[in-house]
């Protein structure tokens, strides 16, 4: 197996999926892990995360520093190189200009680390600090055009550092070089398999529910979207009837998507959902409302109020969590910074955590995981490829007050987004493409009147995981297309603009 130490980076899980897609179990561990549980563990590799501290902070996490004397190959990742880097003795500092975003590969040294990795290839930065100096004994092995010690190694021992992240998606070989370095360096067994892990979460989601009370249940909140499918349909493989699918319509859903979730479990899914419509209720609740954390926050209250009416005291609570839900809202191995407040993690569910009352058997996959083992489960390839779809709903896509009037034009906008994209069938090549109603009015012409309406921004991104994404350069015809049906079918909006920015530094969400 391979071990990972986790210093807190949103990334940590996506090493863990990178090296998992080449078939080789790997084991995410806090960075306080010492020496000697490592010694026991016996793993073929060890590989250092990033993370949001500075290694020149005195207070920065570190590791047991006979780590590095174990033996086996270690890669250390942006903040792990540089903690290998400093540790060792060289010297790591504040660059004056952080680097985000791409970049690429002007000088590469002929090493098996690097091997069937082309001169030009890209790879994706998120730093500030950077090594200015190495340690006696090692050497670069890599540059880039903002940063000259990019890849590094020891010359003697099995020690190595990317500046870089070759866990994420767009770094174009950033998966060879893991392989490099797992299969070819490390010399893990390739014996990983998703069906195993469907086994594994039948036995031990029966185990669970067979600890409690006879009369316990397992209820899960559906909503048609992928991974609340999944879960769904891997808990009612699992126990059957006992599991309890309850579809709460919170009123922030797209056009005729109440209806089309209800109809898509009964008849291709087999089994129904329990019906909640607590529109009226949501709505009132974000009455005046503009902050988008505390939005987040009603929204998670209300649902826990509306959904726990169906949580009997002895039910376990099922949650389609999925691991970037988890990283961005709470520090799960190390100590990673919150990016925004997740639903499925307000106070009250976090209780039910800590009584042992909530199964997430997703909580560790990401995105293209959970649609694999939704294939493995049979459900309908439509089902399985809709795009992501935020738990909020749209009152994450409309920046200010959410009010019934605002919905209603971000609704039909949505609409005709999602219409064209599938038109151009573009809408299982991409990984969101959804509308965002703005909080601003501009001035314009119709009808030879003057006009001062809204703005609605259009937001489409590649990405296989969720964790980092890219803005889809749509063709010029399409764009045009959406934003003339926009301004002229959706009333109340008379411009449209296209969001260009890149995840990270934006989030695909606006909100």
């Amino acid at each position: 197996m391979i071990a990972i130490l986790d210093f807190g980076s949103q990334y940590a899980q996506l090493i863990a999926r990178k090296v998992r897609a080449l078939r080789v179990f790997a084991q995410i561990l806090p960075h306080s892990v010492t020496a000697a549980d490592l010694r026991e563990l016996q793993p073929e590799g060890i590989i250092l995360s990033g993370g949001p501290a500075s290694v020149t902070d005195p207070n920065a996490p570190t590791i047991d520093r006979e780590i590095l004397e174990l033996g086996c190959p270690v890669l250390g990742i942006c903040y792990g190189m540089q903690l290998i880097v400093q540790l060792l003795g060289g010297e790591v500092r504040p660059q004056a200009h952080s680097e985000y975003g791409r970049a690429h590969l002007t000088n590469i040294v002929p090493h098996p680390l690097f091997q069937g990795v082309p001169l030009g290839s890209v790879v994706w930065m998120s730093h500030n600090d950077a090594a200015v100096s190495l340690p006696p004994e090692w050497e670069t092995l890599a540059s880039t055009e903002g940063c000259a010690q990019v890849a590094v190694c020891h010359r003697g021992r099995p020690l190595f550092g990317l500046q870089f992240h070759p866990e994420v998606h767009h770094s174009r070989h950033g998966l060879r070089i893991l392989r490099n370095f797992v299969v070819g360096i490390c010399r893990a067994k390739r014996t990983w398999r998703m069906r195993d892990y469907i086994t594994h979460i039948v036995e031990e989601t029966r185990a669970r529910l067979a600890q409690a009370p006879s009369d316990a249940r397992i209820v899960g909140a559906v909503s048609g979207g992928v991974d609340s499918t999944v879960l769904a349909t891997l808990m009612h493989r699992a126990v059957g009837d006992r599991f309890v699918p309850v579809f709460v319509d919170n009123g922030l859903l797209r056009k005729n998507e109440a209806q089309s979730v209800r109809e898509n479990f009964r008849q291709r899914l087999g089994f129904d959902v329990v019906f909640v419509d607590a529109a009226e209720r949501f709505l009132e609740a974000l009455r005046g409302v503009t902050d988008p954390e505390e939005k987040r926050r009603i929204i998670g209250r209300v649902f826990v109020e509306v959904f726990f009416s169906h949580l009997r005291p002895h039910d376990l609570l099922a949650q389609g969590t999925l691991y970037p839900d988890v990283i961005e809202s709470v520090s799960v191995k190390g100590p990673s910074a919150t990016i925004k407040t997740h639903h499925n993690r307000v106070r009250e569910i976090l209780d039910l955590m800590e009584q042992g009352r909530v199964v997430e058997p997703l909580r560790e996959l990401f995105k293209d995981e959970v649609r694999e083992l939704g294939r493995e489960l049979g459900i309908p390839h439509e089902m399985l490829w809709r795009q992501p779809f935020p738990g909020p709903g749209l009152a994450v896509r409309i920046l200010g007050e959410v009010t019934p009037e605002r919905l209603g034009i971000l609704r039909e906008a949505d609409a005709i987004v999602i219409e064209e994209i599938k038109a151009a069938k573009l809408y299982h090549k991409i990984w969101q493409s959804f509308a965002v109603l703005l909080p601003v009015k501009a001035v314009g012409v119709m009808g030879d009147a003057r006009t001062y309406a809204n703005v609605v921004a259009l937001r489409a991104v590649e990405s296989v995981d969720g964790m980092t994404a890219d803005f889809v350069k749509l063709p010029w015809p399409l764009l045009a297309r959406i934003a003339s049906r926009i301004i002229n079918e959706v009333q109340g909006v008379n411009r449209v603009v296209y969001d260009v920015s890149s995840n990270p530094p934006s989030t695909i969400e606006w909100e």
